[in-house]
């Protein structure tokens, strides 16, 4: 069986095609100051028409989204929930939804609409999935305070677990040590999680963020590598 898997970040597309659980091919594609205005959209019309698919799986990192506990069905909210987080054009923005029954939440989101009628329109099995629910749910905790980091290109997600209870998540831009690591600072002060009492794990893209990765390690005490994002690995947690 044939699957394609999409990942949507913030400035890029990475694909994979995936055979027996065996990766066949990968590529990334990044918007840089040079790349044409719908070039995330061309090459993902590229990828589309590669071959005959049995299914696909899409993961959304792009950050339109709100959390709400299970169960919350005003679903027609999504869309005003996700404003007070990011600027939402409805005409263009498809709202989805993805629960997480392990942590008892659930994420809306938005996706493009533009994407999501290419993908739809290949009349085959879809699943999406927003990439704070499928980070989530890798997620092993163990202690009582935890930070679980997870990086992209140019962005990073973020956990903050309690006692098995999630406190915060949030996914941002990073394209600075300093905004990173400010982030990671201010937060803790603001949950009150002590730099010395709480365990870190860093997941994804953590040798392309090499130096964020040592710029951390010299300000707090328990850091693990838990995941390493290397070509033809699979690039989407769980």
């Amino acid at each position: 069986m044939n699957v394609l898997n999409l990942l949507f970040t913030k400035d890029g597309l990475i694909y994979q095609i995936v055979k027996n659980k065996s990766i066949l091919e990968e590529k990334s594609y990044f918007v840089d100051e040079e790349s044409p205005e719908n070039f995330i959209s061309e090459k993902l019309d590229e990828v589309l028409i590669k071959q005959r698919f049995d299914e696909i799986q899409v993961i959304s990192a792009l950050n339109h989204f709100t959390l709400m506990p299970e169960g919350f069905s005003e679903h027609e909210a999504g869309y005003d929930l996700i404003a007070y987080n990011a600027h939402v054009e409805r005409e263009n923005e498809e709202l989805m939804l993805s629960v997480n029954k392990k942590f008892g939440i659930q994420f809306y989101y938005t996706f493009p609409k533009n994407f999501y009628k290419k993908i739809k329109e290949l009349a085959l099995p879809v699943h999406f999935n927003f990439s704070g629910e499928k980070f989530l749910n890798s997620i092993h905790n163990k202690s009582n305070k935890e930070i679980h980091i997870n990086l992209y290109h140019h962005q990073c997600e973020f956990f903050a677990i309690d006692n098995k209870k999630l406190i915060l998540y949030n996914n941002l831009d990073v394209s600075s040590e300093v905004d990173f690591l400010y982030f990671v600072m201010f937060t803790l002060s603001k949950i009150g999680f002590g730099i010395n009492e709480t365990n870190f794990f860093a997941y994804g893209e953590t040798t392309e963020n090499e130096t964020f990765i040592s710029e951390l390690q010299k300000f707090v005490k328990n850091l693990k590598i838990v995941f390493d994002n290397l070509p033809n690995k699979n690039f989407i947690l769980g």
